[in-house]
């Protein structure tokens, strides 16, 4: 788990205390004592209880309740009332504090076990894709709509096959928990199918299968299906998902998109004729993105849609993950505040001495 670096408003919250102990402080002795300021030094423990524990809370209360001491017999407040009001007022604001830092730090603990246990999640339901495989690189980008998670709705894997590279990238309908929920239904499904089935319609009804028992009401995943094997191609089946994005390696960029698409899983394919994988030329120095429908609706200010095609050349760095973290970082200052919908992008690059040609083909 990475440590996250102090913000600049943690940094000066941090150093308030000392300040306003240090202001109040110059203008009671500058002011005199019938300005009244002395009491002002309990904001010192009040801020404190913002940011640190409940030591530093209880340091800076005993520094101010001295300073107080110093200042009252500096100004001959302790002749009458004043004084003891003042150490009170310093005393009482440094009790709440105490106890504003302990609830503090609790609930950072157990928010911090529950980072944990979401980071633990996230390595079991969205595992690490192989950088290699064979003569395939791979990377992968996920970004959560949802503060602060690690983990949501969409989906993706890579399993090394009997039939070849099997890849799977979806979109769960919804957000939150449930969404979570069916995406490991999916993930669970696919991983287990992905040995045994020997062509994609078949993986597919599988899917499917699995889904029907777990969903309720008339939810459903989109998801592409594609299998990458021996001979320059790569086999699809699309289940009502973005088309993934070829880039050739002469820079021409394509758009894998099917004749006709296949129901999302959970709209009932089982059983029914549909559509069948259609098959996209895949070469030595072409690349393979699948994404997520939160890549390609992400507006900006103006309402523009994330020009997907305009950004390939985004991919030419030579690093996979590099090249996949440029594209992410252009998505997030494109959309217009916090993200919408989740995003999730998968990057396949064909390694090897780039073809002479090569375009988009398809072959049922």
């Amino acid at each position: 788990m990475t440590m996250s670096k102090p913000t600049s408003g943690s940094a000066v919250l941090a150093w308030m205390p000392w300040a306003a102990m240090t202001v109040v402080a110059v203008t009671d002795v500058w002011a005199g004592p019938d300005v009244g300021f002395l009491p002002l030094v309990s904001l010192g423990p009040a801020f404190a209880s913002l940011v640190g524990g409940w030591r530093r809370t209880a340091l800076i209360g005993a520094v101010a309740l001295t300073l107080t001491v110093a200042l009252g017999l500096y100004d001959g407040l302790f002749e009458g009332r004043r004084g003891l009001t003042a150490c009170a007022s310093v005393a009482g604001v440094t009790g709440a504090g105490l106890a504003a830092a302990v609830i503090r730090e609790r609930r950072e603990a157990e928010l911090a076990s529950v980072r944990s246990i979401a980071e633990a999640a996230q390595r079991v339901l969205l595992r690490p894709v192989p950088p290699t495989v064979g003569p395939l690189r791979m990377a992968v980008s996920y970004t959560s709509a949802i503060a602060e998670a690690r983990i949501g709705g969409d989906l993706y894997e890579v399993v090394a096959s009997p039939y070849g590279v099997r890849v799977i990238v979806g979109d769960v309908q919804g957000k939150g928990l449930a969404a979570v929920e069916t995406a490991a239904v999916v993930l669970g499904a696919f991983r287990e199918a992905a040995h045994d089935e020997p062509d994609l319609v078949k993986l597919g009804d599988r899917l499917e299968r699995s889904l029907s028992r777990e969903l309720e009401g008339e939810k459903f995943v989109t998801a592409v299906l594609a299998e990458i094997a021996a001979g320059g191609e790569v086999a699809f089946l699309n289940l009502g998902h973005p088309a993934p994005m070829v880039v050739r390696a002469d820079g021409t960029v394509d758009f894998a998109e099917p004749s006709t698409y296949a129901p999302p899983l959970g709209l009932g394919m089982s059983g029914v004729d549909g559509p069948q994988p259609y098959r996209v030329g895949f070469l030595p120095g072409d690349q393979l993105l699948l994404y997520t429908d939160g890549v390609t609706e992400a507006r900006d200010g103006n309402g523009v849609f994330y020009p997907l095609a305009d950004r390939a050349h985004l991919l030419d760095e030579p690093d996979a993950r590099q090249a996949l973290e440029a594209l992410r970082e252009d998505l997030s200052e494109h959309a217009a505040g916090p993200p919408h919908d989740d995003a999730a992008m998968l990057l396949v690059r064909h390694q090897g001495a780039p073809p002479a040609g090569g375009r988009l083909t398809k072959s049922p």
